[in-house]
């Protein structure tokens, strides 16, 4: 694989991370009206479900999610009220291994319909391709009484499979295939709409190919470790800042590290998220002679992301990386 990624603590994550949901389309509901609807009801744990659900869904659905607007998804409790919601649905749509309250809620719930976007697509272990660059780091973590990187889905599993088109669009046809079992009178409308929603990821897929196809490197480092499955469907390598809060200032042996790394693989940028602080990227732009940028993990869309949905912001990343690798 061409992943290259370090874990990241607890605390950093927190605050890297810290991406909700933002504006769904117009047949999601608020949180206020997530059961006994006309439609049928699903209850989405964060954004990409949410998207799939209404993309699916159409006119049939009413989706809510449980992850608010600039709430950190990682995070989140489940509240008695969504509790109840939950209870009311007719689906529940989650990724198990990234939410554990969600999980639990889910688990313990009497929704008929749960479907799990980790069992659609396979999900593969990223942290560990780093071998003991990784495991030195993990080493420290334990010295200096941090918790490991929590980031991961169960068994150390990359969750991130939706900033992979191919991977988000076999996650689509599960769901559809779901949707179709759960509500088979609007059966033929989900099985349509699934089709087209799997041909534009199909076109992202390629857009993607296409930009990337002439890049003049292939290395990029971000704060947030969230795009091994993109990395490795283009032939990308990611290198994700460690260990480090985004508010406080990188090591210098980390800048050392860093500046060694992007001299010798020739990278440009050092790419943070619309919601975090940039301190630490320019910190480490500043100390490298390297540009900024925004890389969006698309784990919720905000005033502060560049598109309105998934697509929008996807070309959006697509663009910051041909500009950072050199692609014409």
């Amino acid at each position: 694989m061409n992943v290259r990624r370090h874990y990241i603590s607890t605390a950093a994550l927190a605050a890297v991370a810290a991406l909700g949901l933002g504006t769904l389309t117009a047949c999601s509901s608020d949180s206020a009206a997530a059961g006994n609807t006309d439609r049928f009801d699903v209850v989405a744990s964060f954004y990409p479900m949410a998207f799939l659900a209404e993309q699916i869904g159409g006119e049939h659905v009413n989706v809510t999610s449980l992850t608010q607007p600039g709430q950190e998804p990682h995070d989140l409790e489940i509240s008695a009220k969504q509790t109840a919601q939950l209870e009311e649905s007719d689906a529940a749509l989650y990724l198990k291994g990234l939410q554990p309250s969600v999980d639990e809620a889910i688990g313990q719930s009497p929704v008929t319909t749960k479907i799990d976007a980790a069992t659609l697509t396979t999900l593969e272990e990223h942290g560990s391709e780093v071998g003991g660059h990784a495991d030195e780091h993990a080493h420290e973590e334990e010295e200096h009484g941090e918790e490991g990187h929590d980031h991961e889905h169960e068994g150390g599993k990359d969750p991130h499979i939706w900033l992979d088109p191919v991977k988000y669009a076999e996650v689509a046809e599960g769901v559809g295939k779901a949707f179709e079992k759960a509500d088979p009178d609007h059966a033929a409308d989900y099985r349509k709409n699934t089709e087209a929603l799997v041909e534009k990821l199909g076109e992202l897929d390629s857009t993607f190919k296409t930009g990337l196809a002439d890049k003049k490197n292939d290395v990029f480092i971000t704060t947030h470790a969230a795009f091994g499955y993109l990395a490795e469907r283009y032939g990308l390598t990611e290198e994700a800042i460690s260990g480090l809060d985004p508010e406080s200032e990188p090591s210098g042996a980390r800048v050392k590290e860093l500046q060694e790394m992007a001299k010798a693989d020739g990278v440009t940028t050092v790419f943070y998220e619309t919601l975090v602080s940039d301190k630490t990227a320019k910190t480490l732009a500043g100390d490298t002679g390297l540009k900024t940028d925004v890389l969006d993990p698309l784990e919720g869309i905000t005033d502060g992301s560049r598109g309105d949905d998934y697509f929008q912001v996807m070309e959006a990343n697509l663009k910051a990386l041909q500009t950072a690798l050199g692609s014409k």
